[in-house]
């Protein structure tokens, strides 16, 4: 099997299970915003396959709901969903698995199970990734609702911590374990 090949299996695998955690969620904050897996599932792409391959997932995964298909949180779909006061949030997942698998780069076959260096990479790249998921968020929230900065965070953001940071460490873990396995399937099918 070719490289490009295993790739896109890999994108795909990651996207179905981007939309599985659609299904997983738990009503929080005051407007109506729900614990998600999507989120770590997102960042989890970007920390195993690496910025292209993890983006991809994400974006097949944006795509998916955008065209219909009930992936979003609560089985919600189309592009009115992207438009609403979380919106934001997806944008986030596309740039937080970007840049969490720019800073892990593609999964290599040297790469050991646990190192201190990878376990440091992988927790940064997990972290940063977190983080930026709320980067647009904020904003089109605020632009979409209308409410003031203190509103929005009181509502969108400090509800979810922490959750968001045991997500981080599940991150972590699955990362450090199953990037070997990854660039073990990816190197063999050059």
């Amino acid at each position: 099997m070719k490289n490009t090949t295993v790739r896109s299996v890999f994108v795909a695998l990651f996207a179905a299970l981007i939309c599985i955690g659609a299904f997983l969620k738990i009503p929080a904050g005051p407007f109506g915003v729900p614990i998600v897996l999507q989120n770590m599932l997102c960042i989890l792409a970007g920390c195993i396959l690496g910025n292209i391959q993890g983006a991809a997932a994400v974006g097949l995964f944006i795509i998916a709901g955008g065209i219909g298909l009930p992936v979003y949180s609560g089985g919600a779909s189309g592009f009115a969903t992207l438009m609403k006061s979380t919106g934001g949030f997806f944008y986030g997942y596309f740039i937080g698995a970007l840049v969490a698998g720019l800073i892990v780069g593609r999964p290599k076959v040297t790469e050991k199970k646990v190192t201190v260096a990878n376990v440091i990479k992988i927790s940064v790249a997990a972290l940063v990734g977190f983080v930026l998921v709320y980067l647009p968020a904020i904003p089109w929230a605020l632009f979409v609702t209308k409410k003031d900065f203190a509103t929005i965070i009181s509502g969108y953001v400090i509800p979810f911590i922490p959750g968001d940071l045991i997500k981080m460490v599940v991150t972590i873990i699955l990362s450090v374990t199953l990037r070997p396995v990854a660039a073990r399937y990816i190197s063999a099918s050059n």
